[in-house]
């Protein structure tokens, strides 16, 4: 179908220029006294069939151009074109004002050349100015109007912030998929394109261990988008100016007003940095780790020594490591331990207790 239309857009141009030059052409070959060419649409036709016929050749490269330009506007996010739009629209409208008043005082040489200059330079300027300022523009339009555009803006953050954008890292961690089947993550999750070609990219290494996280990857995104009660949404957008994925994710949450649900620790901290909402599935998984208090008792399978003189170590069910004083002899056995001190650190909590056995025999 776009063959057709370009091949007919030849055959316009053609023709257009038929009428327009192959008088000339019939004057310098001394032919244009027979009459039958004095005729524009006999003109018209000949002009169409020489133009297609010598530019036959141009036609599969520009219909390779204009796909080109098609897949860089689908992937240009609205706001993007919006603005550059407006900004070329501004740019022309400016430079048809100064060739209207210069029309009547430029030589008749230059009425010819000057309009094009004019129209070519403030339709770029007006363009890139627009592309490049579309957050003050936005900003601009989000924030005129008295009380029904501030409802209306408030409105647009709800739902913004109801916009749950998952990074790499939390789609491979697989637990994403179990928060959301609970209910706990409201609103709808956004699956940016670029963190889908990532995964694929992970999912076709010829490392065995990466190939193996990135199929998982795409696993829990099947689930997520077939199995749970949640909508699911594909940002089809990309900024190409940004090389990193993670800052991409901050761009697009600023943009969106949405929250970037993550696991890194290094994009959890840049996120806060850059005043972004940032759910970290860790912390989630911390504050539902059950409160040991000094004082408490629990029975619990050392299963190892540790780092010091006659420690031993023990797990409770959700991986929190618990230091067994004077644990080392109780390897392989329940024992009942009397908790002495709880340690928060950043790889988590650590609680420190020793054997009820030693406490009564003191």
């Amino acid at each position: 179908m776009l063959k057709r239309i370009v091949q007919i857009c030849f055959l316009l141009i053609g023709g257009t220029l038929g009428v327009l030059l192959l008088p000339f052409v019939y004057k310098l070959l001394n032919i244009n006294h027979l009459t039958f060419l004095n005729n524009p649409y006999i003109s018209a036709i000949l002009g169409a069939i020489i133009f297609f016929l010598m530019t036959f050749w141009v036609v599969n490269y520009v219909i390779n151009i204009i796909k080109w330009l098609e897949e860089k506007l689908l992937k240009a996010p609205v706001a993007e074109l919006l603005t550059g739009t407006i900004g070329l629209i501004l740019g022309l409208i400016v430079a048809f004002l100064i060739n209207s008043a210069l029309d009547s005082i430029l030589f008749p040489i230059l009425n010819d050349i000057v309009p094009i200059i004019l129209t070519l330079l403030f339709g770029y300027l007006g363009f890139q100015v627009g592309f490049k300022k579309r957050e003050e523009l936005m900003s601009i339009f989000t924030n005129r109007g008295s009380k029904k555009k501030a409802i209306d803006e408030e409105s647009q953050k709800a739902q913004g912030s109801r916009l749950k954008i998952l990074d790499t890292s939390v789609i491979i961690d697989g637990r994403i998929a179990d928060i959301c089947k609970t209910g706990f993550l409201e609103g709808t999750i956004v699956i940016p394109q670029f963190v889908l070609l990532e995964l694929q990219h992970i999912a076709d290494s010829s490392d065995v261990l990466k190939r193996n996280r990135g199929r998982r990857g795409l696993d829990i995104l099947n689930k997520i988008q077939k199995e749970l009660p949640i909508k699911v949404e594909i940002y089809d957008g990309d900024f190409e100016d940004i090389q990193e994925v993670d800052s991409k994710l901050v761009k697009l949450a600023k943009l969106t007003n949405g929250t970037v649900v993550t696991n890194d620790f290094n994009l959890n901290k840049v996120c806060e940095l850059q005043k972004v909402k940032v759910l970290n599935i860790n912390d989630l998984a911390n504050a539902l780790k059950p409160v040991v208090l000094p004082g408490e008792e629990m029975d619990v399978l050392v299963i190892k020594d540790g780092k010091e003189q006659n420690q031993g170590i023990a797990y409770l069910d959700d991986g929190t490591m618990i230091v067994v004083e004077e644990g080392r002899n109780y390897i392989g056995k329940t024992i009942n331990v009397l908790v002495t001190s709880v340690l928060q650190t950043s790889a988590g909590r650590m609680i420190f207790a020793k054997p009820k056995l030693l406490e009564k025999a003191l």
